[in-house]
């Protein structure tokens, strides 16, 4: 009785630790969207300069990284050659810029809810680019999955009551830049045997962005700030912003190193309704049946994905098992006949 209460409570403990790192990733993902939204929108903050924002974002983030590691030495640098860094870390930190840059621009044009259902095609993405890069295979039924995917976006594009051409080009274009980034992560870090947790990663890659960043800033956005009064920051309102930017990336690092990779997927999902649900009935934002029906069709194709994904790695680690248990076993057949052959000869 005491050994089966005893477990009981360590699986509840367990249980009520994910749901709360799950709760904190959502309340963080959610937070900043929203905030980023309203900072950038013309109807609220009305501060639209995504590229300063970003900046600001990485700079903040950079210089907390480097104090955790450089000063508290709370988290150790990760080993890296300047020849390294500069082949494998910059390219991803440039895609990273580029996908922030464009993805913080849609929110001046587009709803936070139409968004959120244009960003459902990044498996579509990630799987097209891994395939184009040879890092995937091309299978007949992913693809007609990702084509359902694209289906659905199509459908709510089509119902969206406040269509913007050229935000829905930034934004797809941040999905691309965003799926890219991933696919050579595994092929630049992964695969390399280098891994990052989410503060050595701003670490190293927050400085490449700020200074990849900072051409485009200098070209398109410092002549507009210096020609009104934008250019006086309101350090409660951007602090504030950047804290939760910085607090995100160590909720990811909680939610996936403490749960899975699918947790954070279907969090994404739970997060991606809220947001919905949030921009119609706070923002205001209009949405539409056929928004939702078309939304419907790519959450129901994202979620096949998801789990499609989930049997293929539970394969994958069924069949290290198998591999890991043969080895064992022909180890112990080994020492068995080794032990027998010095019996024999000692009976000799």
């Amino acid at each position: 009785m005491g050994k089966g209460g005893a477990l009981s409570e360590s699986v509840l403990k367990k249980i009520i630790l994910s749901y709360t790192y799950v709760a904190i990733w959502i309340f963080l993902s959610f937070t900043v969207i929203v905030y980023n939204k309203y900072i950038l929108d013309r109807k609220m903050y009305n501060w639209p300069y995504p590229i300063s924002l970003t900046m600001i974002h990485m700079a903040f983030c950079s210089s907390l990284a480097y104090v955790i590691i450089n000063v508290f030495k709370v988290v150790e640098p990760v080993q890296m050659t300047k020849d390294v860094y500069l082949k494998n870390v910059v390219p991803i930190g440039l895609l990273y810029s580029l996908s922030l840059w464009l993805s913080n621009s849609a929110y001046i044009y587009l709803s936070v809810s139409f968004i959120q259902m244009l960003k459902a095609l990044m498996p579509v993405a990630v799987y097209s680019i891994g395939v184009l890069l040879k890092k995937e295979g091309f299978k007949g039924d992913i693809m007609t999955n990702m084509l359902s995917i694209s289906f659905g976006v199509a459908i709510a594009a089509y119902g969206e009551a406040q269509f913007n051409t050229f935000g829905v080009m930034l934004q797809l274009g941040a999905v691309c830049f965003e799926a890219t980034r991933l696919v050579l992560i595994q092929i630049l870090l992964t695969s390399k045997g280098i891994t990052f947790n989410p503060i050595t990663s701003l670490y190293y890659v927050a400085p490449c962005c700020l200074a990849f960043l900072s051409v485009p800033w200098f070209i398109v956005e410092l002549p507009k700030l210096r020609d009104t009064s934008s250019f006086h920051l309101d350090y409660l309102v951007f602090g504030t912003n950047s804290l939760c930017a910085f607090a995100l990336n160590l909720a990811v690092f909680l939610l996936v190193g403490k749960t899975s990779a699918l947790t954070m997927n279907v969090a994404g999902v739970v997060k991606d309704w809220l947001l919905i649900a949030f921009s119609w009935s706070v923002i205001k934002d209009t949405v539409t049946p056929i928004n939702l029906f078309g939304y419907v069709i790519a959450f129901l194709g994202v979620g096949y994905y998801n789990h499609a994904k989930l049997q293929a790695l539970k394969a994958k680690e069924a069949e290290k098992k198998a591999v890991n248990a043969d080895d064992e076993s022909g180890k112990l057949l080994e020492g068995e006949g080794e032990k027998s052959s010095r019996k024999n000869e000692s009976d000799n």
